[in-house]
C-alpha cells in the first residue's frame, strides 16, 4: 500500500500524556484509510488482476524506465512539494513499492521558495543508458531551469542537478541510442517565438554527450504545432523519443491537460527526422466519449512505453477520475494499460470507443501484498526516528519546524510564524488525498495561545484550503472550521471546548463530493463540527493548477 507505516503503538494513549510544550503541538497518530465505491462492488478475486490507476491521488506525469534486467523504475512530478520526485520499483510492473525520492537534498529543490504549488519540477523523466550503466532523471525546476541528475544505484543517492542551460522550455526526455549517441528532446515555444495561436508549441532535439554532460550542436524543431498542423493542435508536450525495431517513434502528449488530452505518435527513420504523423492518431485519449458513463476516467494523456522482459509492452500514463464526471480532488494519477500495435507497425493504447480499464491483468503476474491500489489504510504513530516517505513538506525539508525525537512517540509541530497561505514552508506535514471516500484522523495534544492554531489542514493550494483547528476565539478555547484563502478566513463553524482539554481527536470523512469534519475529547464520543462542506472548492476544477489535494497535520501562529 502507498505509504503504510508498519509503527503502531496501540498502547501509548493510555500511557500518561507528555508535557505540551509553549507553542508546539504534539501529535500522537494519522490514519487514513479509503472508502472508494467502485473497489467495495468489484473485489478482486483473481490475484492477477489489478486496479486501475495503480499509483491513485496526486502522482501526475509518469515516467518508466527498465535496465534490461527485469528491474522497472518509475517516477512521478511533485511540483513545489519536499521532497521532490517519488521513485518506485517493480519486478513485473503491477507490484510497486516506493523506494524514495530522486531529488531529496535541497541543494537539489533550488529556488522553490517564492513558488506557488503549481510551480517547482515539472514531468521528470527517467531513463537508463546501457552503455555506462548509468541512470537519469531530467526534468524542468520552473524557477531554475532544465537540469538532470544521475546515480547507478537508483536505490540510493542521486547527483547534485547538472543544468542544461540550452535546452529551453519544459519537458525534457533523454534518448540513447544503441550507437552510443544521446539525444534531449523537449517542448519549446513556436519557430521565432511566434505562435500562431495560443497553445502553438513545438517539440525540439539536441544531441547530448554523455562524458562531458553537456548539449552539443543544434536545436532543431521536430514537431511544429501537433500530429494535424491544420487542426491547430495545442500544447504539445511530455515528449518521448524510441527506438523499436529499426525505426524511431516520438510519443508526446497534445490538447492540454484536461478533457482534450491526448497522447500522439509520429515515426521517422532518424532521430533528428522527418517524423511523420500516424493515421490514426490520437494512441491514447477519452474525449470523445460520453461524458455520462459510468467510472469516467478523464484527461488521459502524458504517456511513457515500456517493454518488459518478457517482450510485451505496456504504457504508463496521467488520467483523472472525476466525481459524477464534474470534478475530483485527486488530480491526476498513475494509470497502466496494455499496449497494441497496429498493422502498419504503431504502437496505441486506446482507439474509437475504446474505455481505460479499471480492473486489468498482466499475465503471468500476481499482486502481492505491497499493491498500491484500492481501497488501503495507512496508519503512523510517529514511533520511528524519521518520517515515512510517504510525508511531504512544502518547498524545504522543514525540519527546523518539526520533530520526532523531542517527545519521543510523536510528532512536534512547532506553531510557524509562516501560513500554508505563503509561498514559503509552514509547519505542515502532509499525504495525499488518494480516494474520492476516505476517513482521516489524528489525536493530537495542544493548549494554544491567543494567536496559535493547530490541526488538520486539507491543502490544495495557497488559496484553497479547509482548516479543522483548535484555537482561541478570544479567551476561550475553541475548536473551529475555517475556509481558507489568500486573503480571507471564514469561520464555517466552532464550538468552545474546555480549558481542562488538553487532548483533541481530529476526523474528517470524505463522500468524494463533500465533507464532514468531527471532534471529540478522551472521555466524549465523535461531535459533528461541520456537515456537507463543499469538497469542490479543493478541486482542480475550481482551484486550477496541477496538484491533487493533500492532508495533514499543521501548526501555525497566523
Amino acid at each position: 500500500m502507498v505509504g503504510v507505516s508498519t509503527s503502531c503503538n496501540p498502547m501509548k494513549k493510555n500511557q500518561d500524556l507528555p508535557l505540551i510544550g509553549k507553542s508546539v503541538a504534539l501529535f500522537d497518530n494519522f490514519n487514513y484509510k479509503g472508502e472508494d465505491d467502485f473497489y467495495v462492488s468489484n473485489p478482486l478475486s483473481d490475484k492477477k488482476c489489478f486496479y486501475n490507476p495503480i499509483l491513485p491521488g496526486w502522482y501526475s506525469d509518469p515516467s518508466v524506465c527498465t535496465n534490461g534486467e527485469g528491474d522497472y523504475f518509475l517516477v512521478t512530478s511533485t511540483f513545489s512539494y519536499f521532497p521532490g520526485v517519488p521513485i518506485f520499483h517493480s519486478r513485473d510492473l503491477v507490484n510497486w513499492r516506493q523506494i524514495g525520492h530522486v531529488l531529496n537534498r535541497p541543494s537539489q529543490l533550488v529556488k522553490l521558495e517564492g513558488q506557488g504549488i503549481s510551480g517547482g519540477i515539472f514531468a521528470p523523466a527517467i531513463s537508463y543508458n546501457p552503455k555506462n550503466k548509468t541512470y537519469y532523471m531530467i526534468t524542468t525546476n520552473v524557477g531554475a531551469g532544465n537540469f538532470f541528475v544521475k546515480t547507478q544505484n537508483p536505490f540510493g543517492e542521486w547527483s547534485e542537478p547538472i543544468m542544461l542551460p540550452t535546452i529551453i522550455g519544459i519537458d525534457p526526455s533523454f534518448f540513447f541510442d544503441e550507437n552510443g549517441k544521446a539525444y534531449i528532446v523537449n517542448n519549446d515555444d513556436a519557430p521565432d517565438n511566434k505562435p500562431e495561436y495560443s497553445g502553438h508549441r513545438t517539440i525540439r532535439i539536441q544531441e547530448f554527450d554523455v562524458n562531458t554532460d553537456r548539449t552539443i550542436g543544434p536545436r532543431k524543431v521536430l514537431i511544429n504545432k501537433g500530429a494535424r498542423p491544420e487542426d491547430k493542435p495545442i500544447w504539445i508536450e511530455g515528449p518521448h523519443l524510441y527506438k523499436i525495431n529499426g525505426k524511431y517513434f516520438l510519443m508526446a502528449a497534445e490538447g492540454g491537460t484536461e478533457g482534450w488530452h491526448s497522447e500522439v505518435i509520429f515515426r521517422s527513420d532518424s532521430p533528428m527526422g522527418k517524423f511523420t504523423p500516424w493515421k490514426n492518431n490520437p494512441i491514447l485519449t477519452q474525449r470523445h466519449l460520453h461524458p455520462e458513463r459510468p467510472n469516467p476516467i478523464t484527461c488521459a494523456g502524458h504517456a511513457d512505453l515500456i517493454q518488459a522482459k518478457e517482450g510485451d509492452w505496456w504504457a504508463v500514463f496521467l488520467a483523472c477520475r472525476p466525481v459524477n464526471n464534474k470534478f475530483e480532488n485527486l488530480g491526476r494519477e498513475t494509470f497502466l494499460m496494455p499496449v497494441r500495435w497496429s498493422e502498419d507497425g504503431f504502437p496505441y493504447m486506446t482507439q474509437g470507443e475504446d474505455l481505460i480499464p479499471m480492473i486489468a491483468y498482466r499475465e503471468g503476474v500476481e499482486r502481492d501484498s505491497t499493491v498500491t491500489f484500492g481501497n488501503f489504510e495507512v496508519k503512523d504513530d510517529f514511533d520511528d526516528t524519521a518520517l515515512e516517505m510517504n510525508w511531504l513538506t512544502l518547498r524545504a525539508p522543514a525540519t527546523d519546524l518539526y520533530s520526532l525525537d523531542e517527545t519521543p512517540g510523536y510528532l512536534t509541530l512547532k506553531c510557524a510564524d509562516i501560513s500554508a497561505t505563503e509561498k514559503k514552508t509552514p509547519a505542515f506535514i502532509c499525504h495525499r488525498m488518494q480516494h474520492h471516500k476516505f476517513e482521516c484522523t489524528t489525536r493530537m495534544l495542544f493548549n494554544p495561545s491567543d494567536t496559535e492554531a493547530a490541526g488538520l489542514l486539507l491543502f490544495k493550494d495557497e488559496k484553497h484550503q479547509y482548516f479543522l483547528a483548535v484555537s482561541r476565539d478570544g479567551t476561550d478555547k475553541c475548536v473551529s472550521l475555517r475556509k481558507v484563502d489568500e486573503t480571507e478566513t471564514k469561520t464555517l463553524a466552532s464550538r468552545p471546548i474546555s480549558e481542562e482539554v488538553k487532548t483533541m481527536n481530529l476526523k474528517v470523512i470524505s463522500t468524494g463530493t463533500q465533507y464532514d469534519f468531527y471532534y471529540s475529547t478522551e472521555a466524549e464520543d465523535w461531535k459533528l463540527l461541520c456537515k456537507n462542506v463543499d469538497a469542490s472548492y479543493l478541486s482542480t476544477a475550481v482551484a486550477g493548477g496541477f496538484t491533487g489535494t493533500t492532508i495533514g497535520m499543521y501548526a501555525t501562529k497566523k
